[in-house]
């Protein structure tokens, strides 16, 4: 059979360099095949892929695909040797799934959740939809062989924690981690929600783009960004924190209050709740992010003006960004994504008219295909990543042959 899709790993490679390969190739490779891409003997071929066989990471391919014409010797991951759990955790709801081993989603259940209840009221949710969702796939806890969660608000990534959150109250240096250590013997990852949606969609849309710039608009405002293909968070996790960024608008005669107890910051004057507070102020009947958009969709005039004013604020902060990130491609989700072309154009204007021509050239501003899925595809390939790592694997083929 002829592959195309991984690139040839440099001689000498580990046993997870060889499962990577695998990965990227669902159909599965041969001996054979294996051989010729890394240029490895056949003795060492054999070796590599009798360790990954052994601690069950590989299997043979299907009977029905060998008798589709593809050669007997084929072998593939095994996406099914146990299942993850993620929760992608919003301001006002949260939405729970079940993935295998390739990352993709099984079953997917959502709840309303007002994440100022504070750690224990939303985590307690969270555990029930896992129940429920194990329950249904006639899973043990056993089998869960990791968790992710994404939440709304800045996170030392390295101990899974959210550091004083803005909207977050109650949550900060919450152990979320141990949260669930309790019922579960698996890793626990815990990301900010832009950064697990900018991943997701990175590497299931874009996967030839290295530079990706996700720009969440919902209830507030947030960018996950992806540099040389991997996520960066920065020294201490708080890139890309945008909404707290301090603008200045013209028509403003006093900065607003924002929820983080500062004045004038972006998300005061473009974000979701920004725009239900001038809603109301203008006698509109609103209570929702979810209920302005209906009216700007809707045409409402009030609406449709702050909506097209809110965009020209964006796309001043995302212009900034475009200067110093030079994303190729600016992908947009969240709740305000979804008022049709209005909130596009007003950031397309100002990005284009403000940017660097250089930066600009090549540049794609487009609605996110996965929203509002990305967190949850997002934090099964952060998981998937980190459970197939050269390290992990070599631990468990280790384990496994001795």
């Amino acid at each position: 059979m002829t592959t195309t899709g991984p690139t040839p790993p440099r001689m000498g490679v580990s046993s997870g360099e060889i499962l990577s390969l695998f990965r990227d190739v669902p159909d599965g490779l041969t001996k054979s095949d294996v051989a010729r891409l890394t240029g490895l003997s056949r003795t060492t071929v054999n070796q590599r892929l009798d360790g990954l066989l052994a601690a069950g990471l590989l299997v043979p391919g299907p009977e029905e695909a060998r008798t589709r014409g593809r050669p007997a010797g084929q072998f593939v991951v095994d996406r099914t040797r146990g299942v993850l759990l993620v929760a992608d955790i919003g301001a006002t709801a949260l939405r729970a799934a079940v993935c295998d081993l390739g990352g993709h989603v099984g079953i997917e259940r959502e709840a309303r959740a007002d994440i100022t209840a504070g750690p224990e009221t939303i985590l307690t949710i969270v555990e029930k939809l896992f129940a429920e969702i194990l329950h249904d796939i006639r899973q043990p806890p056993e089998a869960v062989l990791g968790i992710g969660l994404d939440v709304p608000g800045p996170v030392d990534f390295a101990s899974g924690r959210v550091i004083s959150p803005p909207i977050m109250t109650g949550w900060d240096r919450f152990d979320i981690r141990g949260w669930f250590t309790g019922q579960y013997s698996c890793p626990v990852l815990v990301d900010k929600d832009v950064n697990a949606m900018a991943y997701g969609e990175q590497r299931l849309r874009y996967p030839d783009v290295p530079h990706l710039l996700m720009v969440k608009i919902g209830t507030g405002v947030g960018t996950g960004l992806i540099a040389g293909g991997q996520v960066h968070r920065g020294a201490d996790g708080a890139a890309g924190d945008v909404g707290h960024i301090h603008v200045t608008v013209p028509d403003t005669a006093e900065p607003p209050v924002c929820r983080c107890g500062n004045t004038g910051c972006l998300e005061a004057y473009a974000g979701g709740w920004a725009l239900v507070r001038d809603l109301r102020e203008a006698g509109r009947e609103v209570a929702t992010v979810d209920d302005a958009v209906r009216l700007i969709r809707a045409g409402d005039p009030g609406a449709v003006r702050l909506a097209r004013r809110a965009a020209r604020i964006l796309g001043g902060t995302i212009a900034d960004m475009v200067n110093l990130f030079n994303p190729r491609v600016i992908a947009v989700c969240g709740q305000l994504a979804h008022t049709d072309e209005l909130l596009f154009a007003g950031i397309r204007e100002i990005v284009y008219r403000r940017s660097l021509p250089l930066a600009t050239r090549n540049l794609q501003i487009v609605r996110s295909d996965l929203d509002p899925h990305a967190g949850v595809l997002g934090l099964a390939q952060l998981l998937v990543d980190g459970i197939y790592s050269p390290e992990r694997v070599q631990e468990l083929v280790d384990r496994a042959t001795t």
